[in-house]
């Protein structure tokens, strides 16, 4: 099993900056991907970022330019840099690993969330 802690979300004005952090631990060698996923009220869950192993990324359209997914040096942390913030990106923020198991089967882990609220 691999668990997720994410940190890092709370109240921000608009234009402001907020950065995530993600820890995995546990079962973490044969993690291949990480990334983040936000779900705002009445929204279904939506890929925000996410980064390989081999440290290529993308992103959606809306966060592009304002949004930076980087990996920490020990590849079990990741990290979201969020500038420029818009009331839009208001959303719980969903830090997800993806691991291969033994048949070579992809598995998904998630973290609890954190909630990211762009306000005046």
């Amino acid at each position: 099993q691999v668990q997720l802690v994410e940190s890092g979300g709370g109240l921000v004005q608009p234009g402001g900056s907020l950065r995530l952090s993600c820890a995995a631990s546990g079962s973490i060698l044969r993690i291949n991907a990480m990334g983040w996923y936000r779900q705002a009220a009445g929204n279904q869950r939506e890929l925000v970022a996410a980064i390989t192993s081999g440290g290529s990324t993308n992103y959606v359209d809306s966060v592009k330019g304002r949004f930076t997914i980087t990996r920490g040096d020990a590849k079990n942390r990741v990290y979201l840099q969020m500038n420029s913030l818009k009331p839009e990106d208001t959303a719980v923020y969903y830090c997800k690993a993806t691991r291969v198991n033994g048949y070579g089967a992809p598995e998904d882990f998630w973290g609890q969330g954190t909630q990211v609220t762009v306000s005046s």
